[in-house]
């Protein structure tokens, strides 16, 4: 079984997006480079940025969203971002009017019913789960096994939270990658099983 890793770009202060879901320039550095991370050349990075992240797309196969970041998405029209397999997306509704059934999103109700669809469409890949609401819920679930932020320098002051509304402590290991990329750093953390 892969492991489950809850990931996205973050504020230094710690928001995924601004009180209207704008990232601003959280994604800036997926087109402030010279490489590109995918087929679609539309998402070019620094040489660092790429040695660090395309190993790491390489190895997901689902990816868990909340209905809202399906929604703001327009469901990215159908096909997985970032060429992933599969979308599991949490929500409390049914797929929307007119949706393609064959499509590879699967909509569950419930962060269990999610993580456990997940997993069997993932077999022995990643289970990526978006940080905000879902994530955190995930995260205070004790589901996750790794925190992945590719932190950018801007300061939000507000906004949507990465770890959504967790309110509780909770540990996590010291940074076992630290990377700096142009206007970005990547971050990685064991969650601790340890008791906080």
């Amino acid at each position: 079984m892969g492991k489950v890793v809850m990931y996205s770009s973050v504020s230094v202060d710690g928001f995924v997006a601004d009180e209207n879901d704008q990232p601003g320039p959280l994604f800036d550095w997926l087109t402030n480079g010279e490489v590109p991370l995918d087929e679609s050349g539309g998402i070019t990075v620094s040489r660092t940025s790429y040695d660090y992240t395309r190993p790491y797309w390489d190895q997901i196969g689902v990816t868990i969203v909340g209905r809202h970041v399906f929604d703001l998405t327009d469901g990215w029209e159908g096909k997985p971002p970032g060429g992933i397999d599969h979308v599991v997306v949490v929500t409390h509704r049914p797929s929307p009017e007119g949706w393609d059934p064959q499509a590879p999103f699967h909509f569950v109700d419930g962060i269990e019913a999610a993580m456990a669809k997940a997993r069997e469409l993932a077999g022995d890949r990643v289970v990526e789960v978006a940080a905000g609401d879902v994530g955190g819920q995930m995260f205070a679930a004790g589901l996750i096994d790794e925190v992945r932020m590719d932190v950018v320098p801007v300061v939000f002051g507000s906004g949507k939270r990465y770890f959504g509304s967790v309110d509780a402590q909770h540990l996590l290991e010291d940074p076992d990658v630290v990377v700096q990329g142009d206007r970005v750093l990547h971050l990685r953390y064991q969650v601790s099983r340890r008791p906080g």
